[in-house]
């Protein structure tokens, strides 16, 4: 089928030029128009444009269906979903805990079909959202900063090498602005419950002068360029994407656990265009049977048989424990205890 594509320039003016006046706040967005389509599908979706645009062109091979690609941050597109009420088909976005709120909280519609109902039990709830990718957070290293040593093979070792090593890690440690970024909120949390080490090893970077990021991007770009020695709990996908073409970063192999993220999507209560949307549902949880649309992609597909053979793997389980650190109280309790742990200078 032959696709006519409107640039990403021109999509992105006109969105702005004729599009709603919105309050939150907008990545990016891009029209990615089939001939001869009879519907348009709306997406809020916090994945790169470039990672997920593969992913619209194969849907499009069999579905003729223009796509209104919008991006934004995870908190963002809460913000968009919860408070704003911005119409959208679907909505994906890499922290869980806010797709389950949303969910929790009567802001998306119930599906059901045969691809669904085949996922383990671990990637869905309430038929409402749905994992299609599994995702771990990863220490990305500087290949320059480290040429010629042994990187560390879990927290304790990392922590042990920043204390003994301060004047050189000093400036040179990046992590997740955990107040800003919901998907850096997500791994914090998991991490204080897989072990005691991440508040040893936040306090340690803390004395470091650590920089803050609200995006995996910036943080592998850092590593590359040698403004940072690592990044810690940047998203995997991202960085295996990269290596082929950004030298001087290689991911730290860390054998005590990784949080797995498992990217979730939902179809909004508010939703239009209820068909494609389902459609896309289908689509997207069936990824692991086409390997080309994963290899453009670079987004790995649930599949247990990947997270069964290590044993570090833990995946983040949908579900109603997502939604303790949401709650008012211990999501203030946890910032306070983090923002005191990471900013020490």
């Amino acid at each position: 089928m032959c696709l006519a594509r409107i640039t990403s320039l021109i999509a992105f003016c006109a969105f702005y030029a004729s599009g709603p006046a919105w309050g939150f706040e907008v990545e990016g967005n891009r029209t990615y128009a089939v001939d001869g389509a009879i519907s348009t599908l709306r997406i809020l979706s916090t994945a790169d444009e470039a990672a997920f645009g593969p992913i619209i062109e194969a849907y499009q091979s069999s579905n003729a269906v223009n796509v209104d690609y919008t991006t934004a941050s995870s908190s963002e597109v809460m913000k968009a979903v919860y408070q704003e009420g911005v119409t959208f088909d679907l909505v994906i976005s890499s922290a869980m805990d806010l797709q389950t709120k949303l969910a929790n909280d009567g802001f998306a519609q119930d599906y059901k079909s045969a691809p669904t109902a085949a996922l383990p039990d671990w990637a869905k709830w309430r038929d409402q959202v749905f994992a299609f990718t599994q995702e771990p957070a990863v220490l990305v290293v500087s290949k320059a900063f480290f040429e010629g040593e042994i990187l560390p093979s879990n927290r304790n070792d990392l922590i042990q090498m920043l204390r003994e090593n301060p004047d050189r890690f000093r400036g040179k440690v990046g992590t997740y602005d955990v107040r800003t970024s919901g998907l850096g909120y997500l791994f914090a949390t998991q991490d204080s419950r897989n072990s005691e080490s991440f508040w040893r090893l936040t306090e340690v970077m803390g004395r470091l002068e650590p920089k803050l990021y609200c995006c995996s991007g910036q943080m592998i770009s850092d590593v590359a360029s040698g403004d940072l020695a690592f990044a810690y709990n940047v998203l995997g996908s991202y960085t295996e994407s990269r290596l082929p073409t950004t030298d001087g970063i290689k991911i730290a192999p860390m054998n005590d656990f990784l949080s797995v993220m498992l990217r979730t999507v939902l179809i909004p209560k508010t939703a239009q265009n209820t068909l494609a949307a389902q459609q896309m549902v289908d689509f997207l949880v069936t990824m692991n049977e086409r390997t080309d649309v994963v290899a453009r992609s670079g987004l790995p597909p649930i599949d247990p048989a990947v997270l069964a053979k290590n044993d570090a793997l833990r995946p983040i389980r949908l579900g109603p424990g997502l939604l303790v650190f949401l709650d008012r109280l211990k999501r203030e309790n946890f910032l306070r205890s983090w923002t005191n742990s990471i900013e020490q200078n």
